[in-house]
């Protein structure tokens, strides 16, 4: 009988739910007493060789921790997209099957950046909070077609993105370590240029690429120099491609006018961090990935990967769905 160390936090209050497959299948589940965010490398520790699979979100199975689970451990499947935080080499060496959704999150996480967007363009938070201050200021906007965004990272999110941008008029700067396809180039109108040309070109600056060695602190004090001190930067990707004490800094010294971010270098977010104390930055709990309807398809199709990769017939798991 497989056991299961069940750690995916936006599965986890739903447990009861899919209790049913798990005991239909014959699989008994390890339930972590707390999870934050995420399992740490010493949390998966305290669990090494007590199971065969793992239903997770971002914990961090590293190295040390994937070689102590196995190898008993089969198979990491991933609730989500992003595999940053398991080191996918080590579970090639080790035989560790790694499962994601891919493309999971792609609408809402288009929508949310569109939001945001929309929100600094018009300065609608800022007006409704000045009028429940008693204030009546008509603080000056602008239309999204006057505005350039600029896209880092032209992947599935990015090119959704673009698309919402063009619908607006935007004129949109891509860039990418990849090639991107003409015909999409073409659909668009976004010109892809090199990091330092969209930084300097751009109001709004989206992060839509991958967590990768090529992408750590990719915005840095270097970059953001480049930036105009009228522009927004975005990130709904991930924390660490920002070096967060040089955006701190930009922000301080007025070098860039504003910032959204839905992720961060240290998550959740330390009380002490001075983005909470910006007017000029908007914040969220890394929560740009949420959608019913998403978080639905991504549920079962983990669940799937889990099965698949214990070798487990998944063909009628859709009988559980309900």
């Amino acid at each position: 009988m497989p056991t299961i160390l069940f750690s995916a936090p936006y599965m986890l209050p739903f447990v009861e739910r899919f209790r049913p497959v798990f005991d239909h299948y014959g699989i008994d589940l390890i339930l972590p007493e707390t999870v934050a965010e995420r399992l740490e490398e010493a949390d998966i520790l305290k669990y090494a060789g007590q199971f065969d699979g793992a239903l997770c979100g971002d914990d961090r199975y590293t190295p040390r921790a994937l070689e102590a689970c196995a190898p008993r451990l089969k198979v990491i499947s991933k609730w989500g997209t992003g595999v940053d935080s398991i080191h996918a080499e080590t579970c090639a060496h080790l035989g560790i099957k790694l499962g994601r959704t891919p493309n999971a999150f792609t609408l809402p996480v288009a929508d949310t950046v569109m939001g945001y967007i929309l929100a600094f363009a018009r300065r609608q938070p800022w007006m409704d909070k000045a009028m429940k201050a008693g204030i009546w200021d008509k603080i000056s906007g602008k239309a999204l077609h006057e505005q350039t965004l600029g896209i880092i990272g032209v992947g599935t999110i990015g090119k959704t993105l673009a698309r919402r941008a063009r619908a607006f008029g935007m004129k949109i700067f891509g860039t990418d370590i990849l090639e991107i396809d003409h015909v999409f180039i073409a659909e668009t109108g976004i010109e892809m240029t090199d990091l330092a040309t969209l930084m300097a070109n751009s109001d709004y600056i989206s992060l839509n690429c991958d967590l990768n060695p090529t992408s750590y602190h990719l915005i840095n004090a270097a970059s953001l120099s480049f930036a105009d001190n009228t522009a927004v930067l975005i990130n709904t990707a991930r924390g660490p491609i920002v070096d967060e004490p040089a955006l701190v800094a930009a922000l301080q010294s007025d070098n860039l006018a504003g910032a959204a971010l839905d992720v961060f270098e240290t998550e959740p977010l330390p009380h002490d961090s001075p983005l909470l104390k910006m007017d000029n930055v908007m914040l969220a709990p890394h929560n740009a990935n949420s959608s019913p309807a998403a978080w639905e398809r991504v549920h079962w199709n983990t669940i799937k990967n889990l099965l698949d990769g214990l070798g487990m017939d998944s063909t009628h798991l859709e009988t559980f769905r309900n």
